[in-house]
């Protein structure tokens, strides 16, 4: 594979220099070496680049990401962790869906004020008990 200097590497990626220093400093992606003062990197950091991304997308921590990347900068995929935040965003989906659903009810509610709207109310005490993932079944 050819090599890239870090100008290449941010043209091509979109991801700044500052933060590509950062993930190398991370262990997250390898640079080569130097040519002059410039860091070089394998082709292959487009690739882990769009890995990284792809786990900061999903919610991903940081250290995280750099548990799903061997010494070498292979890809080894924890399927664990992988199950675990699969299982973590249908519930984030399920409380998001909830309130989504809740606010479109508030915008269509045909009572004249929100306040005396018995859903709305509902939701409301649900929301002030942290019940969220409750709400998806109050709305009609």
């Amino acid at each position: 594979m050819s090599s890239l200097d870090i100008a290449e590497v941010v043209r091509r990626s979109g991801v700044p220099a500052s933060t590509l220093r950062y993930y190398e400093e991370r262990g997250l992606i390898v640079s080569t070496g130097r040519r002059g003062l410039r860091r070089q990197f394998d082709e292959s950091v487009l690739e882990q680049l769009a890995l990284i991304a792809l786990g900061r997308t999903a919610g991903f921590a940081l250290d995280d990401i750099v548990r799903l990347f061997g010494p070498q900068g292979e890809l080894q995929v924890d399927r664990g962790l992988l199950l675990g935040k699969a299982d973590e965003l249908d519930r984030t989906i399920k409380e998001l869906s909830a309130v989504r659903d809740g606010l479109r009810h508030a915008a269509a509610c045909p009572a004249p004020n929100h306040g005396d709207c018995p859903s709305f109310r509902h939701l409301l005490r649900e929301v002030m008990t942290g019940r969220i993932a409750a709400l998806e079944a109050l709305i009609p």
